[in-house]
């Protein structure tokens, strides 16, 4: 089974970059879609950037196009969501996600392993 853990969130000014971290156990974790989402205080979790088991396709969210960039290293277990420009309505716990599905789901429920999220604070 594939268990997921997310690294790297922070508080960070305005315009300014994190980059983000899901590592996973299991040896089939490369061969698993995943994706990125963040649920901000009183809001529902929304997707953010998702990426092929392979990493040569990806899709990403219109709010973070051109500033986030989602990218993987199957080789270390581990999916990144490079963060810049970044906002204060970027602010939210942010989540990786995992699914054995070759299609790239922008939707909770096409994902059905989760890890626990990181805080990311963006503040002045």
């Amino acid at each position: 089974q594939v268990q997921l853990v997310e690294s790297g969130g922070g508080l960070v000014q305005p315009g300014g970059s994190l980059r983000l971290s899901c590592a996973a156990s299991g040896r089939t974790f490369g061969t698993y879609a995943v994706g990125w989402f963040r649920q901000a205080p009183g809001k529902e979790r929304e997707f953010v950037a998702a990426i092929t088991w392979s990493g040569g396709v990806t899709t990403h969210a219109d709010s973070v196009k051109g500033r986030f960039r989602i990218s993987r290293d199957n080789a270390k277990n581990t999916v990144y969501l490079q963060m810049n420009s970044l906002k204060a309505e970027d602010t939210a716990v942010y989540y990786c996600a995992a699914t054995p599905s070759r299609r790239l789901g922008r939707l909770r429920d096409d994902y059905n392993i989760w890890g626990q999220g990181t805080q990311v604070t963006v503040s002045s």
